[in-house]
């Protein structure tokens, strides 16, 4: 059974499994600790989401008198507990107060909504003008941050592994991102379709970024999470699309294990199947189409990605290779013959994935 009209919402967290095991097992009780809590957190949130999806999630309330177009934005202040919302922080329209996070969170709410308006069209997450919610300041030294099928959750992090979880605008727009998958493509979370679902929210979250920052293709770092780690890691961020695998190599935390090409696809049946990891695949096709191309990645790219997210043609079950072909049908379909098609049937061959 499904909720939202036939979209089933999962639990999505930034941080994945396999990095907490890896520090849960920490001989460092400073390290394994909120690793340990955070996980047993994860486990609880994730259970939680399934019951609601068997019986039904409330509805979202709307705002009477709300305007289409404009952001329906209220940040709450969880203050280290873990009941949601908590206490309402911020509303649409108020002026910034003087938490940092909130304020962090208010305008990566708004930095989102604004990238998918202006440039694709898209009234919120769903489409429709959907209020957006964030918690942030939850639970003690939590390390994530999530979508849990309703609203946004920020974690302060523990401060020796990672810091405040609002500190990436591109983690704001990862999670969000995922909302929009849940009510379009609604990507199955497991293997492949996982994988796409990781990717598309990895791609969104830089796009959001670098839209903040008016960057272009060239002058993006497209690391997904910088700022994110705390100075004693050795790495720059949870993931890097232009060198999938390269993020960090620290010895608490680990080797970044994310593979750029099919030569080195991870079989697993951890994280939902390497849900978090073989996103790097398309994760690197997506950068190698924008670089190739140019200028503001969101613009051709960036649209294209959306186009079949948002099409109706993509199966939840979809494999990299239904997602590559149907990217290279909405080249072809919006731009013609072009540069743009080049771009995207090369960035799929560079990385191994067919397109039919």
């Amino acid at each position: 059974m499904t909720t939202n009209g036939g979209h089933e919402p999962v639990f999505c967290t930034i941080v994945p499994p396999h990095v907490l095991d890896r520090l849960s097992q920490a001989e460092d009780p400073v390290v394994h600790g909120p690793a340990r809590r955070t996980l047993r957190r994860d486990a609880y949130e994730r259970t939680r989401r399934r019951l609601t999806t068997v019986v039904g999630a409330p509805a979202v309330a709307t705002l009477a008198g709300a305007e289409p177009g404009k952001p329906r934005r209220t940040v709450y202040d969880a203050g280290h507990g873990t009941d949601l919302p908590g206490e309402k922080a911020r509303g649409e329209g108020e002026e910034p107060g003087q938490d940092a996070t909130v304020n962090r969170a208010y305008a990566g709410l708004g930095a989102t909504f604004d990238l998918f308006l202006k440039e694709f069209g898209r009234d919120s997450i769903d489409g429709h003008g959907l209020p957006l919610d964030a918690t942030v300041h939850y639970d003690r030294d939590y390390s994530n941050a999530f979508w849990n099928g309703e609203q946004m959750v920020f974690g302060d992090g523990d401060g020796e592994i990672f810091l405040d979880f609002t500190i990436a605008v591109d983690v704001i727009g990862h999670e969000l991102a995922h909302g929009v998958t849940q009510y379009t493509a609604n990507l199955d979370y497991f293997g492949q379709s996982g994988a796409l679902n990781e990717s598309v929210s990895d791609v969104f979250g830089a796009l959001i970024k670098q839209y903040t920052l008016g960057q272009t293709a060239e002058e993006a770092d497209w690391l997904i999470g910088a700022g994110l780690l705390a100075p004693r890691v050795t790495g720059t961020a949870l993931r890097s699309m232009k060198e999938p695998g390269t993020a960090y190599d620290d010895d608490v935390l680990g080797k970044d294990p994310q593979p750029a090409t099919m030569d080195d696809y991870v079989r697993t049946g951890r994280d939902n199947g390497g849900v978090h990891i073989n996103s790097g695949i398309p994760n690197h096709a997506f950068y190698l189409a924008a670089t190739t191309l140019g200028g503001h990645a969101w613009e051709r790219a960036g649209q294209i990605w959306y186009d079949v997210l948002t099409g109706g043609e993509l199966d939840q079950n979809a494999q990299f290779t239904d997602f590559a072909t149907l990217t290279v049908k909405a080249a072809r379909a919006r731009y013609g013959e072009g540069a743009e098609l080049v771009a995207v049937t090369k960035a799929w061959e560079r990385v191994g994935v067919r397109t039919l």
